[in-house]
């Protein structure tokens, strides 16, 4: 009785690793200059290496710290929820903003990997079409409806 015990943790803590949820972003800064930085709350979760987060990352920021304010004021920013989806439409989704205080600083872009990939955005300018100018402009955010998706963000691409 106790092995079959014993046998039924042990699979459900196979069940329960098999079907974890995690999240990896990755930067790649190509300014030469400046420190990525990816954010929750104002805790700072990277300056720059790949961050992992085991679960749902919810509500993030990300920018090239190049004399920004503290939550990217003045600066392009990506900002991101990587959620594996309960329900359709309940997926990932990741924009670029330049809603006042935010503002074009440098060339950013992101994808997603391992999951929808190719799916993504680039801003090279301050009139570019894939970045939020207004709350309104909805349509710029890019939606992944794939587990455990990836996100890549470039600086100056």
């Amino acid at each position: 009785m106790f092995s079959l015990f014993k046998l039924a943790a042990l699979f459900t803590s196979v069940v329960t690793l098999a079907a974890a949820e995690t999240h990896t972003v990755v930067f790649d800064n190509r300014c030469g200059t400046g420190t990525p930085l990816l954010k929750v709350n104002g805790a700072i979760l990277s300056t720059g290496g790949s961050f992992t987060m085991n679960g749902p990352l919810r509500s993030a920021i990300a920018y090239l710290d190049v004399g920004c304010g503290a939550n990217g004021e003045g600066c392009t920013m990506v900002e991101t929820t990587l959620v594996n989806p309960i329900t359709p439409g309940s997926g990932s989704s990741t924009d670029i903003t330049l809603i006042p205080p935010h503002s074009f600083s440098v060339t950013t872009g992101f994808g997603y990997f391992d999951g929808c990939d190719g799916a993504g955005a680039d801003c090279t300018n301050a009139n570019c079409g894939t970045a939020f100018h207004s709350s309104g402009d909805t349509g710029v955010q890019v939606a992944c409806q794939t587990d455990n998706v990836n996100l890549a963000i470039t600086f100056c691409d």
